[in-house]
């Protein structure tokens, strides 16, 4: 297989819904490269310019806003079979990336110039459908996050993380990782792991987080 007809193939295999609509696969191979990009490098500074955008096969993407004292807060996260909307959005915007984006593993992903990108948007509604239903999607995410930082307790927000993120009962992250992710200080996630090790829901040690039966079943 040459590598033209091997990258049209990824395509198909991740992004389900380009499989019907072969002139935009064509242009999509014609216009764009694979990539490959290591684990923690750093994609965008916020106001960087955007000189394309990928189309991720695998690996995963973290984007996130940054204040001014330094403290972190996850946006959402990239999966294979999707990109980036505020990296479409820029583009199309011809404006600076609104954020951060580093890559959370070993990237393989699509890239496609940005004049190209364009193109391939006013001449392909395929994948106008592809890039508003994400932009739906991420919205949706957004709404959620703000929610969650105005109207929850971060005990219970930390409580619910720790499910969702763990393996089979255990997470391996760091406290600065966990307080990235939701957004606080790695003081406060330290003082709340304790206050959850405490009441016996979990086990902390270094770089590792187990969850306990008294956190599984509340």
């Amino acid at each position: 297989m040459d590598t033209d007809a091997a990258t049209e193939q990824e395509l198909r295999e991740h992004f389900p819904l380009f499989r019907n609509d072969p002139a935009l696969l064509h242009d999509f191979v014609a216009a764009g490269q694979v990539i490959q990009l290591p684990r923690g490098h750093q994609i965008y500074w916020q106001g960087d310019a955007c000189q394309g955008i990928a189309f991720l096969f695998s690996g995963g993407v973290r984007v996130y806003k940054c204040s001014e004292s330094g403290r972190e807060i996850s946006l959402y996260e990239i999966v294979p079979g999707e990109t980036c909307i505020l990296n479409a959005s820029c583009i199309i915007g011809r404006q600076g990336y609104p954020a951060n984006a580093v890559t959370l593993a070993d990237c393989r992903a699509l890239f496609v110039p940005a004049a190209s990108f364009r193109q391939l948007m006013a001449r392909h509604e395929t994948l106008r459908i592809f890039i508003y239903a994400l932009l739906g999607q991420r919205l949706v995410e957004i709404m959620e996050l703000v929610e969650e930082i105005a109207f929850r307790r971060m005990d219970d927000r930390l409580r619910d993380y720790l499910i969702e993120k763990s393996a089979d009962g255990i997470l391996r992250a760091t406290h600065q990782t966990v307080a990235n992710d939701l957004g606080t200080s790695r003081e406060v996630v330290t003082r709340l792991l304790r206050d959850l090790e405490q009441r016996g829901e979990v086990h902390v040690s270094r770089n590792e987080i187990s969850l306990l039966s008294g956190l599984l079943s509340n």
